[in-house]
C-alpha cells in the first residue's frame, strides 16, 4: 500500500540515518561532495529542502560552523533529530512542504536538495523552483543531489506505476504519497531553466546519482 509521504518517514525514523548510509548507493561519498559545494563564508544562509536528519549537514558544519541553516521537511521527528545533532548552531526548521512554504525573496546565498524532490513530476517542480530561484541573492546557487531516471521510458514507467497503483487504491486527494518517480537529468534540467535559474551543469554522479548545480 502506498503511505503518505509524511507517515513513511515518521515511521521510519529509527535507524533512518544507518539506513541511508548502508543502503543507498555512495551515500558515503555524495553526502559529503554535495557539503563541499556549498559556501564556506561565515554566516552565509543556506535553505535546505527536504532537510530530513541533516545528513549532509554533518559534513557541512565541519567547514562551516556559522552557517545559518532553514530547513524544510514534512516529518517533525526528522527535524527533532536534526535539532538534537547540532546543538547551539543557527538553525531554523519549519515542518510542512517546501511546496506550500514562503520562502522569501533575495534572502538565501545557497539552496541544497538531498535524495527529496524524486518523488515529483516536472510540473510540479517548475513553480517549485522558481520560488526559490527567487529566494537566492544575486550569485547564489541551488545544489541538488539526488538519484535521476537514466531514460525516458524508465521516467515514464515510474509514473505510470504510481498513477495505476493510486487508481487501485482508490487514492484521489492531492496528498503527496511515496513513491519514487524520478525525472531524467535532460528533464530536471529543463525544469531548473524554465524556472529561471541561468545555467545548470553537471557536478559528479555515482550511478543514477547525480550532483547538479543551478545559478540563479
Amino acid at each position: 500500500m502506498l503511505e503518505k509521504m509524511r507517515d513513511f518517514f515518521e515511521t521510519r525514523l529509527n535507524g533512518y540515518d544507518a539506513h541511508m548510509m548502508t543502503n543507498i548507493a555512495s551515500a558515503d561519498a555524495f553526502y559529503p561532495f554535495t557539503a563541499v559545494q556549498l559556501p564556506s563564508v561565515a554566516h552565509c544562509r543556506i535553505l535546505d529542502l527536504g532537510c530530513g536528519t541533516g545528513l549532509e549537514l554533518e559534513a557541512y558544519y565541519r567547514r562551516n560552523p556559522s552557517a545559518k541553516i532553514t530547513g524544510i521537511d514534512l516529518s517533525s521527528g526528522m527535524l527533532a533529530e536534526l535539532r538534537k545533532k547540532f546543538p547551539g548552531k543557527d538553525i531554523t526548521l519549519i515542518p510542512g512542504s517546501y511546496f506550500d512554504v514562503p520562502f522569501g525573496e533575495a534572502c538565501f546565498d545557497a539552496a541544497v536538495s538531498v535524495e527529496s524532490l524524486h518523488h515529483f513530476t516536472k510540473e510540479q517542480k517548475i513553480p517549485l523552483y522558481a520560488k526559490l530561484c527567487k529566494a537566492l541573492k544575486n550569485g547564489g546557487y541551488f545544489i541538488l543531489t539526488d538519484y535521476f531516471s537514466l531514460s525516458d521510458d524508465e521516467e515514464r514507467m515510474h509514473r505510470q506505476q504510481l498513477i495505476e497503483l493510486k487508481q487501485q487504491q482508490g487514492i484521489t486527494d492531492d496528498a503527496f504519497y511515496h513513491y519514487d518517480t524520478p525525472l531524467t537529468v535532460a528533464h530536471e534540467c529543463e525544469a531548473l531553466l524554465e524556472a529561471g535559474f541561468s545555467s545548470v551543469e553537471m557536478l559528479n554522479s555515482w550511478g543514477a546519482t547525480h550532483t547538479l548545480k543551478a545559478l540563479r
